[in-house]
């Protein structure tokens, strides 16, 4: 019984290895190549195989060879024991590429990936934009010298900005005769979308402008507000939260993002606005949504909510409402927009009225015509069978801290901020 060689059955005797190596070496993988494949060494004559399936057939053939006969149950044991490790050390290696790989891409997704900020994306979307042609030259360094000054200022440049369309919402209302029974508009709100700098990313910094342009037009929050009588920009927001964040708040959020937010891409959510916002001695609270309430996945309490928040104080017989409640933050995996309002129907089903940050100025500006016979209406309303993401947060302003409230706060953001929704 000479032993025979593993890819093609030729009895090589003694120069198994060397007949290996001359007739079917482009097969193996040889040391120190640098081709990067695993290599897998025989523990009997140390041929090297580059893959385990080939080494497993190579090791039967030494098994079934008469020089282990003797005490052969034993060799065979250490070499299945041996192969075995072999496979489990593989399989972990590659786990380990594949975690690797997987954090890389969440760091990506969350623009924790040190790739740059506001200003960096601004600046090479406007270089993209003069490459194809579609910007001149001069328009961009217009538009990089007003940037800059912006970023300087920690202002927003009002450039995505759309004002009086809560105003429009209300004479639209008046007018109308169809199916709506009763609305309620929250106090008036600004409409920011995301520009060249933040597209992808903005969503929750765009929220919280939208929010605060409510907030400062509301003589309660003056004294909150002292410092903050413009909209800052994304980078001065991420340098609001990281204040906050240095005040105490919310330590196991902040250290999600390594204790930094200025300069990157990162995204944010409610936990983050709910920091920034009590840190502000602004009064708000987190609720949370955790699970579906109704069939098909949708969140019927969710609109209840927001029906009370808003009626509370308007519960009068009037169609239109016109209250003096801020807008609500509303988040759910992977995007948040902003509650205006809340339609009931004659037939009782609700309807949210949401600022989405994606929507482009263009679209918001149809909403301010007059004569508008309701149908860009279908930007903003959501029925109940539209939301259905596993999770919701919101958001809800109401009202101002006092400095031991607020460091009461702060204190139990140490532990916890949200409330569950049963």
């Amino acid at each position: 019984g000479l032993p025979e060689c593993p890819f093609c059955g030729e009895a090589a005797g003694r120069e198994l290895e060397a007949h290996v190596r001359a007739r079917h070496g482009h097969l193996l993988g040889a040391p120190g190549t640098g081709n990067g494949e695993q290599l897998y060494e025989c523990p009997v004559c140390s041929l090297t195989c580059t893959n385990i399936q080939i080494l497993e057939e190579h090791v039967d053939l030494h098994l079934q060879e008469h020089s282990f006969s003797e005490g052969g149950n034993i060799r065979d044991l250490e070499l299945a024991q041996w192969l075995q490790s072999e496979e489990d050390k593989r399989q972990r290696s590659e786990e380990e590429k594949r975690e690797r790989e997987e954090f890389k891409k969440l760091q990506r997704q969350y623009g924790l990936d040190n790739s740059g900020g506001y200003k960096q994306q601004f600046l090479k979307n406007m270089e993209k934009e003069v490459d194809r042609g579609r910007m001149q030259p001069f328009e961009y360094h217009k538009r990089k010298a007003d940037m800059m000054e912006c970023l300087a200022f920690g202002i927003d440049d009002g450039k995505t900005k759309t004002s009086g369309v809560i105003e429009a919402l209300c004479k639209y209302y008046q007018n109308e005769n169809k199916d709506v029974k009763h609305v309620w508009l929250s106090t008036g709100v600004d409409h920011f979308h995301s520009s060249l700098g933040d597209r992808g990313w903005g969503c929750g910094y765009r929220n919280f402008q939208m929010l605060l342009s409510s907030l400062l037009q509301n003589s309660l929050y003056n004294d909150c507000l002292r410092d903050t009588t413009l909209i800052p920009s994304i980078p001065k927001i991420q340098s609001m939260i990281e204040d906050a964040w240095r005040e105490g708040f919310d330590p196991h959020g902040a250290s999600h993002f390594n204790n930094r937010l200025h300069g990157s891409k990162a995204w944010i959510g409610a936990c983050e606005i709910y920091s920034l916002l009590t840190s502000l001695r602004i009064k708000c609270q987190i609720i949370d949504f955790h699970k579906p309430t109704g069939p098909m996945g949708t969140h019927p309490r969710l609109f209840e909510w927001v029906l009370r928040y808003y009626s509370t104080e308007n519960e009068g017989g009037a169609k239109v409402m016109c209250t003096s409640k801020p807008p609500i933050y509303l988040q759910h995996q992977g995007h948040s927009r902003t509650v205006v309002g809340i339609e009931e129907k004659k037939n009782k089903t609700l309807c949210l009225l949401l600022f989405d940050p994606g929507c482009p100025s263009q679209e918001m500006q149809k909403l301010l015509k007059q004569n508008s016979d309701g149908a860009s209406l279908k930007l903003l309303r959501k029925f109940v069978g539209s939301l259905k993401e596993k999770q919701y947060q919101i958001v809800a302003v109401d009202g101002v801290l006092s400095l031991e409230e607020k460091t009461a706060r702060c204190h139990a953001s140490q532990v916890l901020t949200s409330e569950k929704i049963p």
